[in-house]
């Protein structure tokens, strides 16, 4: 049985290691050719699931039922290919996400905003935003004085947290 958990627990190691090291580790897989016609098997999360699985599986099989070490491994391997099969799947459908399109700067041209501390004519002040329905303090710049409270346009982005704006006028 300690053979078993040392599966399991060294399944669970490594999936940790995974997930604080990223891609480092899984380098190491994907040295092998064989790695990218098998479509993300070897990847080191779906080792480690196969593992584990495979390890605590035995285990609880080795203890609970009169089978054997061979009837261990039999009720451990299907566990684990299904445990891997699903990690494996997760992991690619995590990858293929696209929903959360990643923001950009230019996202920020043509928003309207309020003013919420006052802009020097060429120095910098802060305006409020809405962006993607979440409020957004920017600093900003103006070419004119503009007071608190005043409603401006985002007419360019000059870095991730600084734009230019300008008056709206009514």
């Amino acid at each position: 049985m300690a053979w078993f958990l040392g599966l399991g627990v060294t399944g669970v190691v490594l999936l940790v290691l995974s997930l604080l090291l990223d891609g480092v580790l899984g380098g190491f897989l994907s040295a092998v050719d064989a790695v990218d016609a098998l479509d993300g098997l070897l990847s080191l999360p779906v080792v480690a699931a196969f593992v584990s699985m495979f390890g605590f599986s035995g285990a609880i099989a080795l203890e609970t039922t009169g089978w054997g070490v061979a009837g261990a491994i039999g009720a451990g391997v299907p566990a684990a290919a299904v445990t891997g099969w699903c990690a494996q799947r997760l992991g690619r459908a995590l990858a293929d996400d696209r929903s959360g399109a990643a923001f950009r700067d230019d996202d920020l041209v043509g928003l309207a905003g309020s003013v919420v501390t006052p802009i020097p004519a060429g120095g910098y002040g802060e305006v409020l935003v809405r962006s993607s329905g979440l409020p957004v303090k920017l600093a900003a710049r103006s070419a004119v004085p503009v007071a608190r409270g005043t409603e401006v346009w985002i007419e360019q982005a000059l870095s991730s947290t600084a734009v230019s704006v300008r008056v709206v006028e009514r």
